[in-house]
C-alpha cells in the first residue's frame, strides 16, 4: 500500500513570474489531507487557459504549477474520502457538485456554492500541497496536471472507467466538454436550428459536436486557419467561413449563409474581445442567443448596445454549463463509447520535460491539441 505520510519528489512545469519561460523542475508533493487524494498523472493536455495563466489570468499568484486538463490514477487517499480508492482512474474538474446547494438542485446553473471555482491557486483550506525548494506553489484552478503527481480535493474529481483512452479523457476534462456543454446545457440547441461557432479549437469543435447531436441542421464554423475546415467537418460542421477571405464583418458573412436573418445560436470560443459583439450580431433579431465561452485577459470587452437591445440574449458560460459529476459522467460514457471523433483533436505529443516545445507547436496551423506524456 502507498505510504500516505510520504512526501513525493517529482517533476512539474513551473512558471515563476508573469511572462517568464516555463521550466521543468523537481518539486515536493505533500500527502493528501482528510478530504483529498494524491494522483499520479498519466496524461495531460494544453488548454488556452494554461497559456493565459502564465500571463496572470485567472489569478496572478506565483510561482505557479501549471496545467488543469488531464487524467491520472489515485495513489493515496485521505481518511475522510468516500467512494474513491487507490488505483481509481480519475479526471480533475475545476468546479464541484455537492448536489445539495441552491445552485446544484437548480437546472439554471452548474456553479456549485459549496465547492466553488478555486481562483486563488490554493486548496479549499487556503494552503498548498506543492512546494519547490521550501517555497509554496500555487496551481491554476483546483490542481496542477503538468506534474507527475498532484493533490486535489476529492470533491473536484470524476472517477472514470480504467480502460478509457488517456488522451481522450484529458480532452474532455475541460476543452472539448466546455464547447459540447455550451451547446447542450447553456444554449439548449434545438433540432432544425442554425448555429455559428467562432474559433475551431477543441472548445469550438466540442460546440459543433454538441450542436450536431442536438439536431442543428446548419452549423457554421468560423476560423482564420483554413486547415480547421477539415477538422470542423469531421465533427459535423456544414459550412466554413474564413474571415480573411472577405472585407465584410464576420456577422455579415454568417447572415449571408443563413438567409439574411442570422443564426439561432452562436458560440464565441476564442476569447478575442471584439468577436463577442460579432457573435451576438450574427444571431437572429428578437430571439438569437450567443454563448460566451472563450477566455481572454481583457477585463473589459466591447459590446454593441443596439445589438443587444434588439432582443438578443448574451450568456456567459463556465465549463459549458456542465455539472461536474452528473453531466461530465455522461460525456465520459460517450467518450468511452467513441461517440465523438476525439482522435481528430490529437495532433502532437511531447514529454513533460519538453513542455516549451508544446507552446511552440500550438503556433503551428495544423495543431489542435498537444498531449503531454509523463515519463517515470
Amino acid at each position: 500500500m502507498p505510504n500516505t505520510s510520504e512526501i513525493i519528489t517529482c517533476k512539474a512545469a513551473i512558471c515563476w513570474e508573469v511572462g517568464k519561460p516555463v521550466t521543468v523542475e523537481e518539486i515536493q508533493i505533500d500527502p493528501p489531507k482528510a478530504t483529498e487524494v494524491r494522483v499520479k498523472m498519466l496524461c495531460a493536455s494544453i488548454c488556452h487557459t494554461d497559456i493565459s495563466s502564465t500571463l496572470g489570468f485567472p489569478h496572478a499568484n506565483f510561482p505557479l504549477a501549471l496545467g488543469h486538463e488531464g487524467v491520472g490514477v489515485i495513489e493515496s487517499v485521505g481518511d475522510q474520502v468516500k467512494n474513491l480508492k487507490e488505483g481509481d482512474m480519475v479526471i480533475p474538474t475545476y468546479i464541484g457538485e455537492c448536489e445539495e446547494c441552491e445552485n446544484c438542485v437548480s437546472d439554471k446553473t452548474n456553479l456549485c456554492v459549496t465547492y466553488p471555482i478555486r481562483v486563488t491557486g490554493l486548496m479549499p483550506d487556503n494552503t498548498s500541497r506543492m512546494s519547490i525548494r521550501g517555497q509554496r506553489l500555487h496551481h491554476v484552478l483546483s490542481c496542477a496536471t503538468w506534474s507527475e503527481y498532484m493533490v486535489i480535493d476529492a470533491n473536484y474529481i470524476l472517477k472514470v472507467d480504467s480502460s478509457i483512452d488517456l488522451a481522450h479523457a484529458s480532452f474532455i476534462s475541460c476543452g472539448f466538454s466546455t464547447g459540447f456543454g455550451a451547446a447542450w446545457k447553456e444554449a439548449k440547441v434545438e433540432s432544425g436550428s442554425s448555429v455559428a461557432v467562432f474559433g475551431l479549437g477543441a472548445v469550438g469543435l466540442g460546440a459543433i459536436s454538441g450542436a450536431k447531436m442536438l439536431g442543428a441542421t446548419r452549423i457554421i464554423g468560423i476560423d482564420t486557419n483554413e486547415m480547421k475546415r477539415e477538422k470542423g467537418e469531421a465533427f459535423g460542421m456544414t459550412d466554413f467561413i474564413n474571415p480573411g477571405d472577405s472585407v465584410k464583418s464576420v456577422s455579415e458573412l454568417v447572415k449571408e449563409l443563413s438567409g439574411g436573418m442570422g443564426v439561432d445560436y452562436s458560440f464565441e470560443c476564442t476569447g478575442v474581445a471584439p468577436l463577442l459583439s460579432e457573435s451576438l450580431e450574427a444571431t437572429k433579431v428578437g430571439k438569437g442567443k450567443a454563448i460566451a465561452i472563450g477566455t481572454g485577459t481583457e477585463a473589459i470587452v466591447p459590446l454593441g448596445l443596439a445589438t443587444l437591445m434588439y432582443g438578443r440574449t448574451l450568456k456567459g458560460s463556465v465549463f459549458g454549463g456542465l455539472k461536474a459529476i452528473s453531466d461530465l459522467s455522461i460525456i465520459a460514457n460517450k467518450c468511452q463509447d467513441e461517440e465523438f471523433p476525439l482522435q481528430e483533436l490529437l495532433t502532437h505529443e511531447v514529454p513533460l520535460v519538453d513542455i516549451n516545445k508544446a507552446f511552440e507547436l500550438l503556433k503551428q496551423p495544423n495543431c489542435v491539441k498537444v498531449v503531454i506524456k509523463m515519463s517515470y
